[in-house]
This record gives structure tokens, C-alpha cells and sequence, in this order.
């Protein structure tokens, strides 16, 4: 496939995600790709650093930390798995445009009493070597890119029932040999004090060593 044909694959790709998130990043990623609206590639190639970054498949259940156990004495589907908390943070498919990254992050109520989030997931970011990194998370998209935001909102989950985040950031410099400036260990609570969960995105957030993460508030899912 031609670099041409790769682009416009993972804009269709970064479409088809975004409209399952019911977020607004599609019309986002199309200006990215083709700020003039001309309907064909308005730019000859990606940048260097973007040249080799197709999208991302993220396995539904991204790996949780170690300390992400089963809690004892719950009987509905996925309580095998499912963390003492009672909720279960997993990622979905990395989709990358000239630079712009995009990635639903899904919160499941695994427990047998419903669950009420109001507002933004609180995240820290760790490097390979898990020590912290200096990442400003953003309660909304902005200043990154224009994307719909329900803003801070009831949501109550039943048990078996999910609400979503998306999570958006600019690739910036990452040293392949040794990971530095990726986020490789990603802390995901449902709100500020609440316990946090360990995903490990495949290949990583390419955030950098001081760069923005943008969340949209939970919204629940309704697919």
C-alpha cells in the first residue's frame, strides 16, 4: 500500500473509533489530514517521527497492575477478573493522524452494586522504569485539539454496564532504544482519590518528557 493509501486507512480507522466513543474527534483527524478540504492528501508524507506509526490494536482487556484482583464472593460475568474496586479500566485502538493521537479508554462497573461517576478519570503517567513523567493531564481537549466534551455529568453504571474517556496528546520525541518520553505504565482512576488501575497501552503513549494529555469526562456507554 502506498504512504498515501497507509494515511487515509488510519484517518477511516481513527473515524470509525472516535464515532464509537460518541465523541467529535472525527471531523478533527479529517482537518488534520486534509486542513484544505480538497478531498485527496494534501501533504505528500508524514512527518519522519510519524512515518512508521500505523494504528495500534490495544486487546479489549489491557493488562491491570499486579495488584488488580478478583474480588472474593461476586457472581455476575467477569468477576473472575474483576479488581477489588469493583471497576475495571481497559484501552481501545491507538488512531494517529499528522502527529494527533487518539485513545478510548473504557471503565466497567465488574462489581454487583451500581456505580456514579461524575466528572474526569484521574491518571498519572509512568515511564518504563515506572518512575513518574512530567505529563500536564487536562480536564478536556484543549489546547491540543477541537473535541467534544460532555463535561462533568451523572453517570450511573450497573453492574456489567461501562462508561468511556478519550484520551488525546501530540507525539513528541521518544527514544525507541531505551523508551524515554514514553508513557508505558498509565494509572487510570475513576476520579480524584479513587484507586487507580495500571494499563499498559501497546507501544506506549509517544507523549514525551513534557507533554499535554487531554481527557474528556466520563460518558456512559450506550452501544
Amino acid at each position: 500500500m502506498t504512504v498515501s493509501g497507509v494515511r487515509r486507512a488510519v484517518v477511516l480507522a481513527a473515524s470509525a473509533a472516535v464515532l464509537a466513543t460518541g465523541c467529535g474527534l472525527s471531523a478533527e483527524l479529517d482537518r488534520e489530514a486534509d486542513p484544505a478540504r480538497t478531498g485527496v492528501d494534501a501533504h505528500p508524507g508524514p512527518p519522519a517521527s510519524d512515518r512508521s506509526e500505523p494504528p495500534v490494536s490495544v486487546p479489549p482487556g489491557s493488562r491491570p497492575s499486579s495488584g488488580a484482583q478478583g474480588a472474593p464472593g461476586q457472581s455476575q460475568p467477569g468477576a473472575a477478573n474483576c479488581p477489588a474496586a469493583g471497576v475495571r479500566v481497559s484501552t481501545g485502538m491507538v488512531t494517529a493522524t499528522m502527529g494527533l493521537r487518539a485513545m478510548p479508554v473504557t471503565l466497567t462497573n465488574c462489581g454487583t452494586g451500581e456505580r456514579r461517576l461524575n466528572g474526569y478519570p484521574d491518571v498519572r503517567v509512568r515511564d518504563v522504569q515506572r518512575r513518574p513523567m512530567d505529563v500536564t493531564v487536562l480536564e478536556g481537549a484543549g489546547p491540543i485539539t477541537q473535541l467534544d466534551d460532555p463535561g462533568p455529568h451523572p453517570v450511573a453504571l450497573r453492574p456489567g454496564e461501562s462508561a468511556r474517556s478519550v484520551f488525546v496528546w501530540r507525539y513528541s520525541a521518544v527514544d525507541t532504544s531505551t523508551l524515554r518520553g514514553s508513557g508505558v505504565h498509565v494509572e487510570i482512576g475513576p476520579s480524584a482519590g479513587a484507586p487507580r488501575q495500571t494499563v499498559e497501552p501497546e507501544g506506549g503513549l509517544d507523549i514525551g518528557e513534557t507533554g499535554l494529555l487531554g481527557t474528556t469526562a466520563w460518558q456512559k456507554v450506550t452501544d
